[in-house]
């Protein structure tokens, strides 16, 4: 991140953007400094990026005789059109990310964008819940987003996911069968409660209370029930479209059309929001399975239903490792720079919302 100027405005960075406040304890760095040191410097992120990649083979390897034996009656051609209805999906997700920095303060334009949240991403494959969310924190100061604003946008990206996904499952739960659900109807649960949390009135409010007692100032601008509404319409176009992959896995096994494309949208979408709720399970890993193999055992046998699912995570693994390494490519070439004046370095005078 480049220095402060002396004629700088002492509250912000030289292109405008809200500078981080002053630690309040110099010297004794709280839990969430410890884990942000660790993503400082050029070394300690490459250890992050391999120890996640390591993860994610293992997490391959692990079934892959099984995996294996799924492929065989799926084939290569429908494995790789889910995985590109997959890749769809998650720029969507990303589109709800974006939508709430933008909101935050915090625009970003599509090519470091992309950088931040999908190399964040591999994070989730690390025991633990916070390591996306740090990630996302490190690569977004060198864009000068400051930390809070990366934390408040990665948590809230996930509460509108999860809004969106158990809304998906509930347009959708009538086509389910009794015990569809795997037992895990507690779960809808949370609905009314993310409904509530998620209105500006009570939004804002509890986001300025989280901050202070995390020691750090209030943001900067208040979140408008219209940035939520525009991050929720991405998050259910993304689980409509990640729906899709298992509908094309199920289809692929003899599935019938009709009656398996709610099943897919509303069990994949259950599936993740359980597997999310289940914190102890990196990236959900088991749980997911499950419910799946449970929400598709009215179109599809056990064996069959299990070779989707262990399809299915393989493909979203192979998409969080191919736009990362995508968005790292694009990455290497320096995206404009906005000026104080709105204008970007080298002529252009598109807006720095834009991609």
């Amino acid at each position: 991140m480049p220095e402060r100027t002396a004629a700088a405005d002492p509250g912000t960075d030289p292109v405008g953007a809200p500078s981080e406040p002053p630690p309040s304890m110099p010297g004794k760095p709280g839990t969430l400094g410890r884990l942000l040191s660790v993503l400082r410097g050029r070394f300690a992120r490459a250890g992050f990026v391999l120890t996640a990649l390591g993860l994610c083979g293992y997490t391959v390897a692990e079934q892959w005789t099984q995996v294996r034996n799924g492929f065989a009656g799926i084939g290569w051609a429908t494995s790789g059109l889910a995985l590109l209805t997959v890749l769809v999906a998650w720029f969507a997700m990303m589109q709800v990310w974006r939508v709430l920095l933008a909101a935050l303060g915090s625009p970003l334009p599509l090519r470091p964008a992309a950088r931040v949240f999908f190399i964040g991403q591999l994070g989730k494959y690390l025991p633990g819940s916070v390591w996306s969310v740090v990630a996302q924190m490190e690569l977004g100061r060198a864009h000068q987003v400051p930390r809070r604003r990366s934390a408040t946008a990665a948590a809230l990206t996930m509460v509108v996911s999860l809004l969106a996904a158990l809304l998906t499952t509930a347009v959708t739960l009538p086509f389910f069968s009794d015990g569809t659900t795997g037992g895990y109807s507690w779960a809808f649960l949370a609905v009314p409660v993310v409904l509530a949390c998620l209105h500006p009135r009570l939004l804002n409010p509890l986001l300025d209370r989280l901050l202070k007692l995390a020691r750090q100032p209030a943001l900067e601008q208040r979140i408008p029930g219209r940035a939520i509404t525009r991050a929720a319409v991405w998050a259910l176009l993304s689980w409509m479209v990640i729906g899709l992959h298992v509908w094309l896995l199920t289809v692929r096994l003899g599935a019938p059309l009709a009656r398996a494309l709610p099943l897919s949208l509303g069990g994949f979408a259950f599936a993740w929001s359980v597997g999310f709720l289940v914190i102890l399970a990196p990236a959900g890993a088991g749980v997911r399975e499950v419910i799946l193999v449970a929400a598709l055992s009215p179109v599809l046998g056990v064996g069959e239903a299990t070779a989707v699912a262990l399809v299915s995570r393989l493909l979203t693994v192979a998409a969080d490792l191919v736009a990362a390494a995508v968005a790292t490519w694009f990455g290497r070439r320096p995206a404009p720079v906005p000026t104080a004046d709105g204008r970007n370095r080298g002529g252009t005078t598109k807006p720095v919302g834009e991609a």
